[in-house]
């Protein structure tokens, strides 16, 4: 028996309803065709498209931000990071983030754009950014409530290891671009 595959093809979007829609982030039943002809509703996360940034002082400490986050309902240390504003490219949005986020500025370099989730619009960008050096104060949103930690490269890798930390994908992206993957037995 041979073992013969079908060509998959992408399928005809039928329709598309916002279904609801705040801050930045919304829900759309959106009606497909498939490649069988039936037609099927999936409901798709309408998201801006975010950077998330892994920054590294001059001496290689990973610049975290440590926040509640409402899903999981736990503090969590993350990398800072946000949405790209209109006409902003992922670098400058990077640094733009960092320096808000936690008063850090360096040298900022885009690494590559990554699918959030089958099941979103969202691309979510990683931004490396080194040298950083503390300039100013935060910047903070009223809605944002977050302290800034450093911690050494071995740490950062034991908190990824660990799934406790958003864009964990973001993480292992920036440091194998940067060269810093390593065994774990350094500082």
């Amino acid at each position: 028996m041979t073992n013969q595959k079908n060509e998959i093809k992408p399928w005809e979007e039928v329709s598309r309803e916002v279904m609801f829609e705040k801050f930045g982030r919304g829900i759309e039943k959106v009606i497909f065709r498939l490649q069988n002809g039936e037609e099927q509703d999936y409901y798709i996360k309408k998201e801006n498209d975010v950077v998330a940034i892994v920054a590294l002082t001059e001496n290689n400490e990973v610049i975290l931000t440590k926040q509640f986050r409402p899903g999981p309902k736990k503090v969590l240390l993350e990398l800072p990071g946000g949405y790209i504003d209109k006409n902003e490219k992922p670098e400058q949005a990077g640094a733009r983030e960092l320096l808000e986020e936690t008063g850090y500025t360096g040298d900022a370099q885009f690494v590559t754009s990554l699918v959030d989730c089958g099941y979103s619009v969202r691309e979510k960008n990683c931004v490396v950014i080194t040298n950083c050096k503390k300039v100013t104060g935060q910047n903070l949103d009223g809605t944002e409530f977050i302290n800034v930690e450093l911690i050494s490269l071995k740490e950062f890798r034991e908190l990824l290891r660990s799934g406790q930390n958003t864009d964990i994908e973001i993480g292992y992206l920036g440091l194998d671009y940067l060269g810093l993957l390593g065994d774990g037995t350094d500082k």
